[in-house]
């Protein structure tokens, strides 16, 4: 019985890392982090692109473009939305995350999200390298493994 999983070598591999400037004092560090494992794992500084867009309401559009480009093996979505004191966080976090996953489905390009829904800015801090570890770290984990996936179950016998 054929096993299929992805290695966690990002040597050859071009990314796109899609994300919102707002909440950048958290953003920057989940880019950091997505940067970091990136580069351990292989990913050379030349097949990485950052693609900044104003908020996460625009990730999705952000993300869409890239994928559309077809230069990409994986794309990997930053983005921290905090709860105010408005419904707005409700509406925003649950498109933002329906449309991410349906991006990948249409263009069949892996996304890995690394949009942190938060219920308070500590929590998002914590997401962002303190005491949770880096979510745009694990998400660029994802795309790594998810890229490399997709090569093998698209290779013809």
């Amino acid at each position: 019985m054929p096993h299929f999983e992805g290695k966690l070598d990002a040597k050859g591999l071009k990314f796109a890392i899609v994300v919102s400037r707002f909440n950048s004092f958290i953003t920057d560090k989940m880019v950091e982090g997505a940067l970091d494992v990136l580069l351990r794992h292989n990913a050379s500084e030349p097949d990485i692109d950052i693609i900044k867009v104003p908020g996460s309401f625009e990730i999705p559009f952000g993300v869409k473009t890239a994928a559309g480009s077809n230069k990409y093996d994986a794309i990997i979505a930053i983005g921290a939305i905090i709860r105010g004191e408005t419904p707005h966080f409700d509406y925003l976090a649950s498109q933002v995350t329906k449309e991410l996953s349906a991006l990948g489905l249409q263009f069949g390009i892996p996304v890995a999200s690394g949009v942190v829904t938060t219920e308070t800015l500590e929590q998002a801090i914590e997401r962002a390298g303190a005491k949770a570890g880096n979510r745009g770290g694990e998400a660029a984990l994802s795309a790594i493994e998810m890229a490399n996936l997709i090569k093998q179950l698209s290779r013809k016998k």
